[in-house]
């Protein structure tokens, strides 16, 4: 079984960890932990040509996000292969619009499962900013686990 953890270091995410933990998965099973951020967008302002402190500052941008999202899969996959060391784990941590990269993602790799947490964004918030599960399971081509704290309402 392939399959895609998406994660992003909220709690939620820390619940999609645990119920992936949960699950019997046979040793030939592989794991890919992805982690997507989002760069804020300057080209339609011009901001990105300009250098100086705000050309430095959106690199900096990048440069946090990518080192946070390296810890954020790194620990996640260290606490997956604790409990079962046999899997097959691989990391990636890229810039991009999440949905659409994990969606591509699972996609292009074949998985057969894509685990995320839920949001627990309100109708209002889902309809304005979207939703990454929501999308995931409307577009996704394999099936798609949405964690979910049972102790959070």
């Amino acid at each position: 079984m392939k399959i895609v953890l998406a994660i992003d270091g909220s709690d939620f995410s820390k619940v999609a960890i645990n119920e992936l933990k949960k699950m019997t998965l046979s040793s030939n099973s592989e794991i890919h932990i992805i982690n997507v951020y989002e760069v804020p967008k300057t080209t339609s302002l011009g901001l990105h040509t300009m250098g100086g402190k705000i050309g430095n500052y959106i690199e900096e941008i990048k440069s946090n996000a990518q080192k946070l999202g390296n810890k954020i899969v790194s620990e996640a996959s260290d606490k997956i292969k604790a409990e079962n060391k046999a899997l097959t784990i691989t990391t990636s941590v890229v810039s991009g619009l999440p949905k659409s990269i994990i969606n591509e993602k699972a996609e292009d790799w074949g998985a057969d499962l894509i685990v995320v947490g839920s949001q627990g964004l309100g109708a209002f918030s889902r309809l304005v900013l979207g939703s990454v599960s929501q999308y995931l399971t409307t577009n996704a081509k394999c099936s798609v686990l949405i964690a979910r704290d049972r102790n959070k309402k």
